[in-house]
């Protein structure tokens, strides 16, 4: 059986990928910061005996490496890093709160590369050795033609870079790091008018994650698959 450890995993996309992995009959290692208040990812549990639950704040780095070591021994398949802050909206430039900016670089910039520290023993010891992160083509400075969102797009640009950085380091060893664009999803995040839901985004997330190659390490892709410019 292979296993997951996935953050951010009690709504929106985690919960979908949560659920589209252990329906496909893996083991899944779930983590959010308050699993008392996870209603519906506790439920699972019910379902299926392969569902595992954690409390982890992604940016404690304590807690980070408390739960490496409760989890030592135990194999990871893939690491998907998929909390995510977005911080405050509606600002413009001149606006710009560097307190929250710092919140959302700490959650999705920093926490993910310390994640990678924390579990590299967990992956090296599995079969498919895989680490991916939830980015957003909103960080492509390609496709970066409208300007503002300062804080989401820089920290989503950086977490792409950290990305490659680790493929660079870790592709010697097999394992293989990659950047995925959930596209725009129904979600508290993505709000009501977006163009799918969190099933379909799951379904084609972990579709790319299961058919990555080595020289696919490091990019930038779509939960098509499609390859998105930096």
């Amino acid at each position: 059986m292979k296993t997951l450890l996935i953050t951010g995993a009690n709504r929106g996309v985690g919960l979908a990928l949560t659920k589209v992995y252990l329906k496909a009959g893996w083991q899944v290692l779930a983590t959010c910061r308050v699993p008392s208040q996870a209603d519906e990812l506790q439920s699972l549990t019910l379902r299926y005996r392969s569902l595992t639950i954690f409390a982890l704040d992604v940016t404690d780095y304590t807690q980070v490496n408390q739960l490496a070591t409760q989890l030592n021994g135990q194999v990871v398949d893939v690491l998907l890093n998929n909390a995510g802050l977005y911080g405050p909206k509606g600002y413009k430039f001149g606006e710009c709160d560097e307190t929250a900016w710092r919140a959302v670089f700490e959650t999705n910039v920093i926490a993910p590369i310390k994640l990678a520290e924390a579990f590299i023993t967990h992956i090296e010891a599995s079969e498919l050795k895989t680490i991916a992160a939830i980015s957003s083509r909103v960080g492509s400075q390609t496709e970066n033609t409208k300007g503002g969102g300062y804080l989401y797009r820089s920290s989503k640009a950086a977490l792409n870079s950290s990305i490659k950085s680790l493929s660079n380091d870790l592709l010697p060893q097999g394992i293989k790091t990659v950047s995925l664009h959930p596209g725009w999803v129904k979600t508290t995040m993505g709000g009501p008018n977006a163009l799918i839901d969190a099933q379909e985004s799951a379904e084609g997330l972990k579709q790319v994650i299961d058919n990555l190659q080595d020289a696919q390490s490091g990019g930038f892709y779509s939960y098509k698959g499609e390859e998105i410019a930096w």
